[in-house]
This record gives structure tokens, C-alpha cells and sequence, in this order.
């Protein structure tokens, strides 16, 4: 039997406090609007359940990202530890190319921008198709989705 695909969805997604900690007000509000959009719109599954939609609890836990998927009544459904060793040089280069960003704004042509954002989403994009490689079998989603969540990864590692 095919899953309900409104029920394929995250409902809600929540941070640990007590692992993620509280950030500057800029990583705070980042974070906010990264999960908004998250909720928004996605598409979220868990292979082999069609118990949604999902709440998703992120962790830090041994410098890997907990998720915590649970039921709508709380029930744990799954959880998966996620090294974000193999996203280092991505989240490296995508805040070096976010600054170089920033800056030109001020400065720039718009030509030169353009290319600067070109080369932000073609790195956030990278990041996505990494993390629908590593959630492969874990978690299904679609490419938005994982951009999404790939934005969530981006504001818990920013600093500001």
C-alpha cells in the first residue's frame, strides 16, 4: 500500500537546546526562518512507516546531528546519527562564498553578484544532493527538501 502523501511532511521541527545551545540573535533568527521554510513546504518520509506527518528533533550528539523523528503523538519512529564530517569543506566554502556575498552587495556590479549568488547556490545545492546521499534509505524526501534541511545544517553551523 503506497503512503498517504499528506502525511509524508514534517508538522514541526525542533532544536535541543541543551546540545545546540542558544546563538547570537542573528544565528537565532537564521534559524527560525530555516525551519519556518522547512515546515512550509517539504516532502518527508520514513521508509517502511506511513505514520505521518512527522516531528523532527535535531541533537548534537558526540559532534553528529541527532534526528529524532516521532509520530504525531510523540511516538519515537526513528532516529539516525549524521556525521557532518563529510559536509565540512561545503559548509567551509559556502560561508566564505556567503561573505564574499555580503560584501558585494555593497560594492559589487550586478553582474558580479549574480555570479557570486551562482556559485552560493550551486554549493547549496551540493550540500543537498550530500545530505539526500547520506539520508539515502533513512529518510525520503525531495530535492526541496533536502535544500531545506541542508539550510536548517547551514544556520545551526554559522557563526554569525
Amino acid at each position: 500500500m503506497e503512503p498517504d502523501a499528506t502525511r509524508q511532511c514534517l508538522a514541526s521541527v525542533t532544536l535541543d537546546e541543551a546540545s545546540i545551545g542558544r546563538g547570537t540573535p542573528d544565528q537565532d533568527h537564521e534559524r527560525r526562518i530555516a525551519i519556518y521554510d522547512l515546515v512550509e513546504a517539504n516532502h518527508f518520509g520514513v521508509p517502511g512507516h506511513d505514520g505521518g506527518p512527522y516531528a523532527l528533533h535535531l541533537a548534537v550528539h558526540d559532534r553528529k546531528i541527532l534526528l529524532d523523528i516521532r509520530d504525531p503523538k510523540g511516538a519515537p519512529v526513528a532516529a539516525h546519527l549524521l556525521s557532518m564530517s563529510p559536509f565540512r569543506r561545503i559548509l567551509r566554502d559556502y560561508f566564505m562564498i556567503c561573505e564574499s556575498y555580503f560584501t558585494a552587495i555593497r560594492t559589487a556590479s550586478p553582474q558580479q553578484i549574480e555570479a557570486i549568488d551562482m556559485g552560493r547556490r550551486g554549493l547549496h545545492n551540493e550540500g543537498a544532493q550530500l545530505l539526500a546521499e547520506r539520508l539515502e534509505g533513512k529518510i525520503s524526501g525531495d530535492f526541496d527538501t533536502y535544500r531545506r534541511l541542508f539550510t536548517l545544517l547551514t544556520a545551526l553551523h554559522w557563526k554569525g
